[in-house]
């Protein structure tokens, strides 16, 4: 038994020690082209979720949700206060949301309504609610189809910033777009 184990010990040690080695890339080749790769929603990672980012030329070639120089990483509307009214400097946003919806029609979002801490509970989820309703009628006007819009509102209960002060209340007032 002692003379197998000393006889296989080198031959297990090599294999370890190269099965723990990876190949990286120069430094030269290592900006060539960015990859990464995304998991499905059942976690599970595979061709269709692997994405290639940006090469030489700065073209996006993966999943346009992912891509971060696009209108569509913009995930957040905020308003202003007591308003459910969409501010014209998100309006690109929701148009670029709203086409990509529309060229994708087996996609779902959900569209959840947040307030700040100002004023009822009661009052805060129906603002949240008419937030949310507001950027659907946008893109709904846009040619989204109703069934791939999902209405929620949270009102104050899902606050994005603690503090209570201008700032914290102005992140908190807000849809998120949930893909």
């Amino acid at each position: 038994m002692n003379k197998v184990l000393i006889l296989w010990a080198p031959l297990l040690f090599s294999l370890l020690l190269v099965a723990g080695c990876s190949s990286t890339p120069t430094s030269e080749a290592a900006g060539a082209e960015v990859s990464e790769q995304s998991t499905g929603a059942d976690g599970t990672a595979g061709g269709e979720a692997s994405t290639s980012a940006a090469s030489q030329s700065g073209e996006w070639y993966g999943d346009p949700l992912e891509n971060p120089n696009s209108l569509l990483a913009t995930r957040v509307i905020y308003f202003d206060f007591d308003q459910s009214t969409v501010r014209t400097d998100y309006l690109d946003v929701i148009q670029a949301h709203a086409d990509y919806l529309a060229a994708n029609p087996q996609m779902v979002v959900r569209l959840e309504g947040h307030a700040d801490e100002k004023g009822t509970r009661e009052y805060n989820l129906g603002l949240g609610e008419n937030r949310a309703n507001a950027v659907r009628s946008l893109m709904l006007a846009q040619g989204v189809s109703d069934n791939q819009l999902i209405v929620v509102s949270y009102g104050e209960e899902r606050s994005a910033a603690f503090e209570h002060n201008d700032e914290s209340w102005a992140l908190n007032r807000r849809v998120e777009l949930i893909y």
